[in-house]
């Protein structure tokens, strides 16, 4: 399932970045397209998080609250985009990319 969730979401970025030589309607039109797929691509990750709990035993999971920040995080500069309300300075932090967290060992230390 996390598999699905990255292609949505590239597949949702490789739409905000080919945009960018077209008319600022059809722009727009695709800009509010992209705001649905992450929509549905944070309510996958959402119920494949809840349907998903990982075992104690795995070392690594998937780190799907990181995830859906950067989801809210890309929703929010494509509003931005499309309603500006002045010109302001653009945040400098990044999305962060690495969804992976290693569990801790369940193992006493010795």
């Amino acid at each position: 399932m996390p598999t699905t969730v990255f292609r949505c979401l590239l597949l949702s970025l490789a739409i905000v970045d080919g945009g960018g030589y077209a008319a600022p309607a059809y722009e727009q039109e695709q800009l509010s397209l992209v705001q649905q797929q992450l929509d549905i691509i944070e309510r996958l990750a959402t119920r494949t998080e809840t349907a998903n709990r990982s075992e104690p035993h795995e070392r690594y999971r998937f780190d799907y609250p990181r995830l859906i920040q950067d989801i809210q995080r890309i929703r929010q500069g494509v509003h931005w985009y499309l309603s500006p309300s002045r010109a302001q300075p653009r945040d400098p932090s990044e999305l962060v990319g690495d969804y992976r967290l290693d569990t801790p060992s369940v193992e006493p230390s010795p």
